[in-house]
């Protein structure tokens, strides 16, 4: 045989065995992530925070991190991401990613989605109908064609707030005319009382109560009460009564009326509660102010600043618990509530079997379309992955 010819077989041969060699490597450990041999990337942290903020959208940055146990990386090409956050079943952001790689270790993919501003007035309407009460979930969809999986993770998170709790008040506050036609105080406000009324979709009315005493041996008309109401500097309604009220001489009367925040200027309010140059990160300043049109016995009319009412109160929330982790048992103790002013959060991480962990509230469902029944049943009553997401 010619040197040459003997050269080129022994290489083709080596060539041969080599590749032969990388199927039989490249399809027993793909036969053993799909059979559970090695371990399975999963879900280690989720972290969500607001960036860039637009009159028109609001980006919502989330940190996935991935922990993959083997000691080589995994490419999964056939994986997409889906990625949802609704507010009380209110669909406001919506994004995903396709070819999902990582290394050895924790990786941390970037994520972003977009929350459209105009989504906000739907958002309040529901939060002020459910009594100042919202709940966020945050839903995620991996599924891998090569694998046949799908893997659903969610984290949900209450979030709670009180702006008209303050107002309702038994403290006596005077009403000074400072006009030369009566002595002060001309009145006194004895109680002042407000509730959300019926919310539409333009807007959000606030029934309101002031129990009045007229000190004088006169009575005294109160021909109008008006307001202005400001989130943050963002105007949000004004008005005043349709109707006046006689407070009979040394009497208490309750004046009764129904001021109104106007939705349309809410996603304007939403972009300075996220703004920290006006108050701080997710702040808003709440201010009413009122005055009164007094009419003495004389018939002369005084318009008057009622100061003394000035309605203030300052909003804080956390809405996605910015610097707390979803993290696994070993990290956290996590127990599935936030110890935060906004509520309680919990976990759900599934993909399509049951498998419960009644040690930390999370649950983990998983179905495998591939050999055998397709589906793997497994229960859990310790300590597990507290919402870890085997991908």
């Amino acid at each position: 045989m010619n040197p040459s010819d003997a050269v080129s077989a022994l290489v083709g041969s080596k060539l041969k065995i080599a590749l032969l060699g990388l199927l039989v490597v490249g399809g027993a450990v793909g036969g053993a992530f799909a059979l559970g041999i090695l371990g399975v990337p999963s879900v280690a942290a989720v972290d969500n925070t607001f960036g860039d903020v637009t009159n028109e959208t609001t980006e919502i940055e989330t940190d996935l991190v991935v922990s993959n146990p083997n000691p080589v990386g995994v490419g999964l090409d056939g994986v997409s991401v889906n990625y949802t956050v609704s507010m009380n079943d209110i669909e406001m952001a919506q994004g995903g990613r396709e070819g999902v790689r990582v290394g050895t270790g924790n990786s941390t993919l970037a994520l972003e989605t977009q929350l459209r501003n105009d989504g906000i007035p739907p958002w309040w309407v529901s939060h002020v109908r459910n009594g100042e009460r919202t709940t966020l979930d945050i839903d995620a969809t991996a599924t891998s064609d090569r694998l046949g999986r799908g893997v659903d993770f969610s984290r949900s998170r209450e979030i709670e707030t009180d702006l008209l709790g303050a107002f309702n008040s038994d403290e006596t506050r005077p009403v000074n005319a400072d006009s030369p036609l009566a002595s002060d105080p001309v009145l006194y406000v004895n109680e002042t009382r407000g509730e959300w009324g019926s919310v539409s979709e333009s807007e959000t009315p606030i029934d309101m109560a002031f129990t009045v005493y007229n000190p004088n041996f006169e009575p005294y008309a109160v021909t109008e009460i008006g307001y202005d109401i400001t989130m943050n500097g963002v105007e949000m309604g004004s008005g005043q009564t349709e109707e006046g009220y006689v407070i009979p001489s040394e009497s208490t009367e309750t004046i009764e009326f129904t001021t109104a925040l106007q939705n349309r200027h809410l996603d304007d309010w939403w972009v300075t509660h996220l703004d920290e140059d006006v108050r701080g990160h997710q702040v808003t300043g709440l201010r009413i102010e009122f005055y009164a049109v007094i009419e003495f016995p004389g018939g002369e009319e005084a318009t008057v600043p009622l100061d003394s009412l000035t309605y203030e109160e300052t909003i804080e929330t956390d809405i996605f618990g910015e610097g707390e982790d979803v993290r696994d048992g070993s990290d956290s103790s996590d127990d599935g509530s936030d110890s935060g002013d906004d509520g309680d959060e919990t976990d759900d991480t599934s993909d399509g079997g049951d498998e419960t962990d009644d040690g930390d509230g999370s649950t983990e469902n998983e179905t495998d379309d591939g050999s055998g029944d397709g589906t793997e049943n497994e229960t859990d009553d310790g300590d597990d992955d507290d919402g870890v997401l085997p991908l």
